[in-house]
């Protein structure tokens, strides 16, 4: 019997980047489907496991002898090059138009009509193969890619991301397609972008982030995992309704034109030293920012700046949430408008409760419960933690019975219960685990993109930005201290 092992491998991406995978092995005659989200290395998994990677370290045995990978871009690299065979350069003599016919595509390596003709009648497509390929629709040149693959008879064959662009009716299809080609013992490895795409007769599954292949299992326990089971869920939570304030947003008394923050020519200085010089900064309506920049570059010393908290705020021209500092506004008029998570917020919220309460706290402002709940305020929490997918029992568990990820998750949301008009997230991702990153990057995502808040993500990498930023700050190293990179993302 075959087998592909890998073992604490290291495969070269570029100088700077590398794909881990601790131990796999991929057995004849199995089915396999590796999910992860953009970036997290799932085409180079793809190109490691079809050999076509650099191994820098470990091991990678394979006994298959013809394993194939076909990926998405190879089929846009075909339609592409023929329609570029329009080009009247290309044209034969007698020809009235240009581009081979689906049965020459099929046939482009290994020439045999009847085998050809034997394919497209059970991939449905036999009609079409008089029909010149650049005409076919998406689902047509997916399957009919895929009888050219299986004219070399592959014993490995590795689909990266097979059911992009594909309708539902499509997807059910190529999945069924796949299905019997699983029957007949054909090696299978499919690279996803969702957990949903995973098809029935898939028996394994493994999940990467950030370049790393983190779980791998039989599907059926991989998916029951908690973390695992929550990242799929967050697929399904596009157009969610977030659960109501409490009592209207501060949001609410603000014209919807008047930018939330603007900092004119600002400096903060200590014993003569610059840690803000002379940045002038705007946050309009609707901008999700990052703040970048390494320790002591001076992030943490604006942020005071927005919080209000720090007192050199009033000897600059900083206006925030449509007033000046030291107009006689209080720190109050500024704190109603912001949620605020921190590492340190998560290390200094010690106190014995469960997840539930964590969240209900929210609406108080408080490190714990320390006054009469209300009903509406029990129901408006329940409605959070369904969004993020967690269980009547995980939900009454210690706060500190989670994984660190999910904890981070219930403080981001505890900050949100109110719909603050400006939810800031100081280095959300330190000290997480890939997934546990990747988990609280997409909830990022759900939860800003389904309501009105406004984000300030803070960190130390541009990479570690959630999809929904719109805007960056970037603290740059000069001579003589930082200066200031400001624009679009």
């Amino acid at each position: 019997m075959s087998s592909l092992q890998i073992s604490q491998g290291t495969f070269r991406l570029s100088d700077t980047k590398t794909l881990s995978i601790a131990e796999l092995t991929v057995r004849s005659g199995e089915s396999w489907a590796f999910v992860g989200s953009n970036g997290s290395g799932k085409s180079a998994l793809a190109r490691a496991l079809s050999g076509e990677l650099t191994l820098l370290t470990g091991t990678r045995v394979s006994q298959f002898t013809r394993p194939t990978r076909l990926s998405f871009e190879q089929l846009q690299k075909l339609v592409s090059d023929e329609w570029q065979r329009n080009n009247t350069d290309l044209l034969s003599p007698g020809e009235e138009d240009t581009g081979r016919t689906t049965a020459e595509i099929i046939q482009n390596e290994v020439k045999d009509a009847a085998r050809c003709d034997a394919l497209a009648t059970r991939f449905g497509i036999p009609h079409l193969l008089d029909r010149r390929f650049k005409y076919l629709s998406t689902g047509e040149t997916r399957k009919a890619l895929l009888c050219q693959t299986l004219m070399n008879t592959p014993d490995l064959l590795i689909l990266d991301e097979p059911f992009d662009g594909l309708d539902v009716a499509s997807r059910k299809t190529l999945a069924e397609l796949l299905a019997t080609l699983h029957l007949d013992g054909l090696t299978l490895v499919l690279v996803l972008n969702r957990f949903d795409e995973i098809p029935e007769f898939v028996q394994f599954a493994g999940v990467l982030a950030d370049c790393t292949l983190l779980e791998t299992g039989a599907k059926k326990g991989l998916l029951e995992q908690a973390l695992i089971a929550q990242l799929a869920h967050s697929e399904k939570l596009s157009g969610i309704a977030l659960p109501e304030p409490d009592a209207p947003p501060a949001r609410l008394t603000l014209p919807e034109d008047q930018p939330r923050i603007v900092l004119n020519n600002g400096n903060v200085s200590y014993n003569d030293k610059p840690i803000i010089n002379a940045l002038s900064w705007t946050v309009n309506p609707g901008e999700h920012w990052q703040i970048i920049g390494p320790n002591g570059a001076g992030k943490s010393t604006l942020l005071s700046l927005v919080t209000g908290d720090h007192p050199q705020g009033y000897s600059n021209d900083l206006t925030l949430f449509g007033r000046r500092r030291g107009s006689g506004e209080t720190i109050w008029d500024i704190k109603k408008h912001i949620g605020y998570v921190s590492s340190s917020l998560h290390l200094d919220y010690r106190v014995s409760t469960n997840v539930r309460n964590v969240i209900l706290s929210g609406f108080f402002d408080s490190i714990g419960i320390y006054q009469a709940v209300s009903d509406k305020q029990h129901k408006l929490a329940q409605g959070w933690l369904d969004i993020l997918g967690i269980d009547k029992r995980t939900a009454d568990a210690p706060f500190h019975s989670l994984s660190w990820g999910q904890q981070r998750l219930a403080l981001i949301v505890r900050a949100l219960v109110k719909h603050p008009t400006l939810l800031i997230l100081d280095e959300p991702l330190q000290g997480l685990d890939p997934l546990n990153r990747q988990l609280v990057r997409r909830f990022i995502d759900v939860l800003i993109s389904e309501g009105n808040t406004q984000l300030l993500f803070v960190s130390h990498h541009a990479e570690d930005a959630p999809d929904c930023i719109t805007h960056r700050l970037t603290f740059v190293a000069e001579e003589n201290g930082y200066g200031y990179a400001i624009g679009a993302r």
